[in-house]
């Protein structure tokens, strides 16, 4: 199959270069990557180590995380592999500038994941001016992707990706595809510098409706994209209609991009969470 010039480009969101040479062998192509350290402890390899009781030194899980997006990222030289730093809520922005100037010297095609945190914006505002592409995560609100915005301002278009994560929202009784919208229609007024990258895709209706509204990028895991491959990879039919039960949706807020980034809420329960899975994740492959 070719692609077809889809509006939204199309991510693999896996950390298993086997899911990647799959999808790509099913589909005949793929836009990128999405990884984290969820996805990567999730990879076989690291899953039969642990069952064996081995673990990884610090070095040697980066060595590992190193070679995982190496090998995905010769599979698509053309497509993009987010790349995550380590973060907790303790983590300052000069070591994830640290970090991240490493993890985008390891490809050519890298982009680094970074909370949208105080620290991870601070961090973000100075690597964007050097060049270093982004992928803003952990993003649960329109001030979030506002601050994003406003923190980045004079990237260059494909610089910087936000991740809203729309299936942690579905959890909590709330729209996510929602947001989506609502990030869409806010960075409309904007310079288009930033990419709505829709993430946590938790079935064929979330990947479909980031369709049909036009997000910039969808990352999907690898049964989903299996899924609308077999079915000829179609866009959504006109009457397909997204009306998830028993959500609230989220309303739109009018917010002025041209607002310092510090002047943005940054606070939401779920991106404290979602560090706190992260780094747990990532902990428990250290001995």
């Amino acid at each position: 199959m070719q692609h077809k010039n889809f509006s939204t480009k199309i991510f693999l969101d896996s950390g298993n270069p086997k899911e990647t040479e799959q999808i790509l062998s099913e589909l005949g192509f793929l836009d990128g990557q999405t990884t984290n350290p969820t996805l990567i402890a999730k990879n076989p390899e690291v899953q039969k180590r642990l069952v064996d009781g081995l673990k990884f030194s610090a070095d040697e899980v980066l060595r590992f995380y190193r070679e995982v997006v190496e090998t995905i990222s010769g599979m698509m030289p053309a497509g993009s592999v987010s790349i995550e730093v380590y973060a907790d809520k303790n983590t300052t922005a000069r070591a994830m500038i640290e970090q991240g100037k490493k993890m985008f010297s390891w490809i050519p095609n890298a982009h680094i994941k970074l909370p949208i945190t105080h620290a991870g914006l601070e961090a973000a505002e100075e690597m964007v001016k050097e060049g270093v592409r982004v992928n803003m995560t952990l993003c649960f609100s329109q001030s979030q992707a506002a601050a994003v915005h406003a923190a980045t301002q004079g990237a260059q278009k494909g610089q910087v990706f936000v991740s809203p994560f729309i299936g942690r929202l579905d959890d909590i009784g709330e729209n996510g595809m929602s947001l989506i919208e609502n990030i869409l229609r806010l960075y409309s007024s904007g310079d288009d510098h930033v990419e709505v990258l829709t993430a946590s895709v938790r079935s064929r209706e979330h990947f479909l409706r980031s369709l049909q509204i036009g997000s910039d990028i969808s990352t999907a895991p690898y049964a989903i994209l299996s899924e609308w491959s077999k079915e000829g990879a179609p866009m959504p039919k006109n009457d397909f209609k997204y009306d998830p039960p028993n959500f609230t949706a989220i309303s739109y807020q009018t917010l002025d991009l041209d607002q310092p980034w510090q002047s943005f809420d940054l606070y939401h329960p779920l991106t404290d969470k979602g560090l706190e899975r992260f780094a747990a994740d990532w902990n428990a492959l250290i001995m």
